[in-house]
């Protein structure tokens, strides 16, 4: 996949969901629910008029960021060795962004969806497909886990990202269990994330010791 084609790909899911957004539009309520708490019950609204067009906004934004990232980063020829997996993370996030503005249309259409179930669904596909991300990740500034000593040692880069990427498919997994269990979001969401994050954190400084006293 080359840039072209990842930015089509993108500018196709932004049109879907502008798409989606005016097809709706007619038959929304003035005021929506757009925000949802732990126990699944809406508490934040919003005028129609900004909240059908905030997530394009957003995405695009986030995909001028995207490619702002190939631009900038002093280690850019590495993110070229994993552009494929780059790229298709970027349209994966998108799709994910896609689902939670779909998911919010039908919401406020009537056909109310449990947050505790769409979102630990659609947060899991995306959080796999980050791990798998996470396994081929090449030493860079902005994309993977980025530890003081991952940036500062490329084989404690490796070695995390190997983890890491395990790691994450596993917490993906105890996500998408989250939605057989609605109740207990607080638990299956951010628990399996902080404690990706601090293993991952633990053990680059444990490779980084290792590597300095061999």
């Amino acid at each position: 996949m080359n840039r072209k084609i990842m930015l089509f790909l993108i500018l196709v899911i932004i049109l879907a969901v502008v798409g989606v957004s005016l097809l709706a539009y007619p038959k929304l309520p003035d005021k929506m629910a757009s925000h949802w708490g732990p126990s699944g019950q809406v508490d934040g609204w919003m005028k129609k008029s900004v909240c059908v067009w905030l997530m394009p906004i957003i995405m695009l934004g986030l995909t001028g960021m995207f490619f702002g990232i190939l631009l900038i980063d002093p280690l850019r020829k590495n993110i070229d060795k994993f552009f494929n997996y780059y790229a298709g993370f970027v349209i994966v996030f998108n799709l994910f962004l896609l689902v939670l503005h779909g998911w919010m249309i039908l919401w406020n259409l009537g056909l109310q969806i449990s947050s505790n179930v769409i979102i630990p669904i659609a947060t899991a596909c995306l959080f796999f497909y980050s791990g798998i991300v996470m396994s081929n990740v090449k030493p860079n500034w902005f994309i993977g886990i980025r530890t003081p000593w991952t940036l500062s040692n490329e084989i404690v880069w490796q070695k995390t990202h190997k983890l890491g990427g395990i790691l994450f498919r596993i917490a993906a997994i105890i996500m998408l269990l989250g939605a057989l269990f609605p109740q207990y979001l607080l638990i299956f969401m951010p628990v399996p994330l902080l404690s990706v994050s601090l293993v991952t954190l633990i053990y680059s400084l444990v490779i980084w010791k290792k590597l300095k006293t061999d």
